[in-house]
């Protein structure tokens, strides 16, 4: 699971492994919404043409929305007489014995992990699912816990100007080192569970404690020395935007492009500035726009380049906006494209989406 940086890789991990780890025929992972659905839902078990089938998301119902709720484990002989059973669609697979735990940051509820049918052999009335495999979901749920914090906080982050992101550094670098070692501990936990039953898989563990150790100081030295992505210096900015809304194209059910044509390096303050600009975009127009499309570009003009980043949501009055004190990022934005010798313009209006467009000089 630590090898993955992407949040859904490491959360679809976490659900292949439960379903694998506790011998269940399903496994699956939701992360509510703030409207009564899901923002993700991760499922194991099922195929890509079943899902299809199955339709829509489901809702923050039944035994799904009591874990939410309720914090508290469920495990049932068979779901379908709980009487907090609501039913599923006709294409859905027939659950029965069900195990599931709420997946916790501190005394928030952040999302649900459950099991369904076990194979094994269950006298009638009993559940497949045993106090061990409770306990050992609750060390996934731990681990998916730590996913979801860090993908908040990196949300959080990429919300900030630089001093803002120097002081969240100073603030927060505790924090991110606790959750590194929170990992750490978990990790050696699975190892010493391993060490009398399967001496080989715990030596891989402990392998993976060294690693993360190592990862823990690379991360300490990185926030304490360097506010520039990193990637930027190893990729460039063409390859780290192609990255990143490669991500986000994943992550969303937005769709999200992206078209690079002939840029050359520009000053490294001008490619962090078009990244943060991009990020800062896009970041309005997957969470606040409701867009089905959002279309990045980024083309050479002369010796500098223009980023343009369009999506087709709900779009805004950008003087209602700043007359009634809210800003969207958008003063963000022009601060980072005036600080590098660069221009932003926004154009938007209700229902016709937004167009930001930022133009830097180059060298």
């Amino acid at each position: 699971m630590s090898r993955h940086l992407e949040v859904r890789d490491v959360l679809k991990t976490i659900v292949a492994s439960a379903r694998e780890l506790l011998d269940a025929q399903y496994a699956a992972l939701g992360v509510p919404d703030d409207h009564g659905g899901f923002a993700q839902f991760v499922v194991d078990g099922v195929s890509e043409e079943q899902w299809k089938a199955i339709g829509p998301l489901p809702r923050q119902h039944g035994i799904l929305a009591a874990m939410l709720h309720e914090a508290r484990a469920e495990r049932l002989a068979d779901v379908r007489k709980d009487p907090r059973f609501e039913g599923w669609p006709s294409a859905h697979p027939d659950l029965v014995d069900f195990l599931g735990l709420p997946i916790r940051d501190g005394d928030e509820v952040i999302g649900a992990l459950f099991l369904a049918n076990k194979n094994c052999p269950k006298p009638e009335g009993s559940c497949g699912f045993t106090q061990d495999d409770e306990e050992l979901l609750g060390i996934l749920a731990q681990h998916a816990a730590i996913a979801l914090t860090n993908a908040r906080l990196y949300e959080r982050s990429r919300e900030l100007t630089i001093a803002e992101e120097r002081s969240r550094l100073a603030h927060e670098l505790h924090d991110a080192v606790s959750q590194k070692l929170f990992s750490l501990r978990l990790t050696a936990q699975a190892a010493a569970r391993l060490v009398d039953r399967d001496p080989s898989r715990a030596k891989g563990e402990l392998q993976q404690v060294a690693a993360l150790a190592a990862e823990a100081a690379d991360e300490l030295r990185a926030a304490v020395v360097e506010l520039r992505p990193a990637a930027l210096d190893e990729d460039g900015l063409v390859a780290t935007l192609r990255t990143q809304i490669q991500v986000l194209d994943r992550a969303h059910s937005a769709r999200v492009t992206f078209a690079g044509r002939g840029v050359k390096a520009l000053p490294a303050s001008q490619e962090e500035a078009v990244l943060r600009v991009a990020q800062e975009a896009l970041h309005n127009a997957l969470r606040h726009s409701g867009a089905d499309h959002v279309d990045v570009t980024l083309d050479r003009r002369g010796s500098g380049a223009v980023l343009r980043v369009t999506d087709d949501g709900s779009g805004f009055d950008p003087q209602a906006v700043r007359r009634a004190g809210r800003h969207l990022g958008l003063v963000s934005m022009r601060d980072r494209a005036s600080g590098a010798g660069g221009t932003l313009t926004v154009e938007s209006a209700p229902g016709k989406g937004t167009t930001i467009e930022m133009e830097v000089p180059g060298g």
